[in-house]
């Protein structure tokens, strides 16, 4: 797997960092409320078992699981729901848990479904937000950092399933994905 990495955007006790400063902010943000982190999975389960340790305050979560990108390199527009949530959103402030924020498709998506059920707010929490793809109009709340419009792998961003376990995000090489 090394062999194929580019070069490291962001090393495990950078990402620490972003995730510690995640974690600050949601729990000044979140005092008194009733907190359901929701990971849209896979990508996300790295990052959500990292950012839920890193909250002080009460809070709950859930997880979804939805297809949009198959093997490809981005987006086809088309979302399937794989997972649904096991909570009734009612009464709950939902922060959506994600690893990226890209075209913003398939999150825009399950936004739409997940305001239909009434929470009392949903906000979108995201480790990397890669701007330069977006398709619709949608910002992350929360965001660790921004990225460059390169194909990143590692803490549970991967190709083709791969790469996931990477204890950092970093470039594949192109070859691999094209």
């Amino acid at each position: 797997m090394i062999n194929d990495i580019k070069k490291v955007l962001f090393s495990q006790e950078q990402i620490s960092e972003l995730i510690e400063n995640l974690g600050s902010e949601i729990n000044r943000d979140y005092i008194g409320k009733k907190l359901l982190l929701v990971s849209v999975l896979k990508g996300s389960i790295v990052f959500m078992a990292d950012l839920m340790r890193s909250i002080t305050l009460p809070c709950e979560i859930d997880f979804m699981a939805v297809s949009s990108y198959g093997s490809g390199t981005s987006s086809s527009g088309a979302v399937k729901i794989l997972k649904d949530l096991d909570n009734d959103l009612d009464g709950y402030d939902v922060l959506i848990v994600e690893d990226i924020l890209d075209s913003g498709k398939t999150l825009n998506y399950i936004l739409g479904i997940l305001k239909s059920r009434n929470p009392n707010s949903i906000r979108i929490c995201t480790l990397f937000d890669k701007p330069s793809r977006r398709q619709v109009n949608l910002h992350a709340d929360y965001k660790g950092a921004d990225v460059p419009d390169e194909f990143i792998v590692g803490y549970g961003l991967d190709f083709n399933e791969k790469y996931r376990n990477l204890p950092f995000v970093a470039v594949l090489k192109e070859h691999i994905y094209a």
